[in-house]
């Protein structure tokens, strides 16, 4: 370092600035001259209209304008160019953005805009169109704007208006009557993605047949096309046979009937497989969907030792995934915010943590945030409006009545008012915005007792006590209300049972028990299922995973877990799109 305090040879701190306002300035000298039409080299005639400009601010913004003062026919003494195909307020526009950078967009104007934009490679008027639209996406109009876009250059935003689609496909065509105007290769694009989310392949047949009837003489013909790309594998025997082998129209279609048998062959492929060897079936139509989202387990105790990989759940083709990567850690929690999985306190070789990490998946690196404020081991957390709050836990002297929450912008952890019962494997959820924590171990026995945080008054309230004790139990918002789940009743005694509570009459009431008992285990909600995830049973740790539908009202056994875990979390993670491919191939995959 030299004795100045700075190699000159580097650039200053403030070197880019310095670079943004002399450019600034620039600009706003020739944004002066333009409009008093001194120096100007150019004149840009659009029919009647003249405008007077200068061609290295045009060439700027435009690569059209490049072209045309630099190409091989363009000399230097040329300074009138009559430019067709576009209306004088448009290249009004254009020219005015070439120096101000801005542009009024508005619902009347926007197609024009982006047509003239685009006409004339002007990237930043896309963006500004493309902005003002992604403002306005809706159910009703997400069709109409996916086939606007399809007409310019603004990839980036045309894949997010069709994801948009896919991700809202079920609710689109119900609200929507734009679907029933698709190409019958637009819907087709549509229905045979990987990424299209519905319940079930029952819908995307149900829309095949209802956009065909809308004009039924000129679109049969294509009934055998879009019956291809609906995986016909995933139906029920009884859709199958209902929807598919009995249809008039497809055993009308002579070229339908090989449709027909790939369908029952796909149909055998999927079942056989599953009950095989856990595997996705490989054939076209019997591939399963990519889920929008997917359930991952983090930490947790293997036998004697702690559980250090992530595993994550793709609840469509009921598989599960080892990532090879994760938390060496236990009784922790684990949370979602802004791409990010905060893994919060918990155990580790016996040491009880106050430390919290952050997991980033799409560059898979982990980073440590600000630690909480005491250490805590069996803690409940849970997320609302953007704030983490960790609850009760033990920190290795003392059963915690104390609370605290972390906001990531300001990367800092503060103390909220203390519960009104200390709490340790106790289980949190939010709902309507509040927080509730239920049941845990007080240092003296299993309480039956639980509460609620209200942010906005910064007090917990109890609530109706559950009408079970439970400690290393599972909480969880589900269907408007909370679910309370499992957990240790007496000594060693792991409980099958359920409850809900209504905070609207302020009552638990007994909702249909686990096939298995459990304690410790992770709890979510995925696809409007309510899943519970590994835990013990008394007699050793499990990989068990099964899940609660509501309206079926019955608990379904699904795929267990690779690794046998105890004290794991559970969270969501949205948009894995790669991740997801990835991990659960779908083999000849399409967007």
């Amino acid at each position: 370092m030299s004795q100045l305090g700075k190699d000159p040879c580097l650039p200053t701190a403030d070197g880019a600035e310095m670079e943004t306002k002399t450019k600034d300035s620039a600009f706003s000298v020739m944004a002066e001259l333009f409009m008093e039409e001194k120096l100007c080299d150019v004149v840009i005639r659009v029919g009647d209209a003249k405008f007077h400009a200068h061609k290295i601010v045009l060439c700027s913004c435009s690569s059209y304008f490049r072209t045309l003062f630099t190409g091989a026919w363009a000399t230097s003494e040329k300074e009138t160019y009559t430019i067709p195909g576009v209306l004088p307020e448009m290249m009004h526009l254009i020219i005015n953005f070439a120096y101000t950078h801005a542009v009024v967009v508005t619902e009347d104007n926007v197609v024009d805009v982006l047509e003239a934009a685009d006409q004339f490679l002007v990237p930043g008027m896309i963006q500004a169109c493309c902005l003002f639209l992604e403002d306005r996406i809706s159910l009703r109009n997400c069709i109409s704007v996916w086939k606007l876009v399809n007409f310019y250059h603004c990839p980036e935003f045309r894949h997010r208006v069709f994801m948009y689609i896919l991700h809202n496909f079920e609710e689109v065509v119900s609200i929507s009557q734009e679907f029933l105007d698709l190409s019958e290769h637009q819907l087709a694009v549509l229905i045979e993605s990987d990424h299209l989310n519905v319940k079930g392949e029952n819908s995307v047949f149900d829309v095949v047949f209802r956009w065909i009837n809308h004009q039924p003489n000129q679109r049969k013909c294509h009934l055998y096309m879009l019956l291809g790309k609906v995986r016909l594998g995933l139906l029920t025997a009884d859709d199958l046979k209902s929807k598919v082998l009995n249809n008039i129209m497809i055993n009308r279609n002579v070229r339908c009937m090989s449709v027909i048998n790939d369908a029952v062959d796909a149909y055998i492929d999927f079942h056989s497989k599953k009950l095989k060897n856990g595997c996705a079936s490989s054939s076209p139509m019997s591939r399963p969907r990519l889920p929008p989202v997917n359930l991952l387990v983090t930490g947790g105790e293997s036998g004697a030792t702690e559980a250090g990989s992530f595993e994550l759940y793709d609840v469509r083709s009921d598989l599960w995934a080892d990532l090879g990567t994760g938390a060496s850690l236990s009784h922790h929690g684990a949370a979602v915010l802004a791409g990010f999985v905060y893994v919060v306190g918990g155990g580790k070789q016996g040491v009880l943590l106050n430390t919290v990490q952050r997991f980033h998946f799409i560059t898979s690196t982990w980073q440590s945030v600000a630690p909480m404020l005491s250490a805590r081991c069996y803690v409940g957390v849970a997320v609302l409006d953007g704030l983490i709050y960790a609850i009760g836990g033990y920190d290795g002297h003392s059963y915690l009545n104390s609370a605290e929450c972390y906001d990531p912008e300001t990367d800092c952890w503060t103390m909220i008012e203390s519960m009104n019962s200390r709490r340790c494997g106790a289980s949190a959820a939010t709902l309507h915005g509040k927080v509730y924590v239920c049941g845990g171990f007080n240092g003296h026995r299993i309480l039956a007792s639980a509460e609620c945080f209200d942010p906005e008054t910064n007090l917990w309230t109890r609530i109706f006590p559950m009408t079970s004790c439970r400690s290393g139990l599972g909480a969880v918002a589900y269907k408007g209300r909370i679910f309370a789940v499992g957990g240790i009743q007496n000594g060693n005694t792991r409980l099958c049972t359920a409850e809900a509570f209504n905070p609207n009459t302020n009552r638990w009431c007994r909702v249909p028990s686990m096939f298995n008992c459990r304690s410790n285990f992770g709890i979510q909600v995925v696809e409007e299922q309510l899943f519970v995830v590994g835990g013990e049973d008394g007699f050793g740790t499990m990989s068990a995973v099964e899940c609660y539908d509501e309206e079926a009202g019955v608990w379904i056994r699904v795929s267990g877990m690779e690794t046998p875990r105890s004290g794991l979390s559970c969270c969501l993670v949205h948009g894995l799109q790669n991740m997801a491919e990835l991990l659960f191939p779908r083999e000849g995959r399409s967007l």
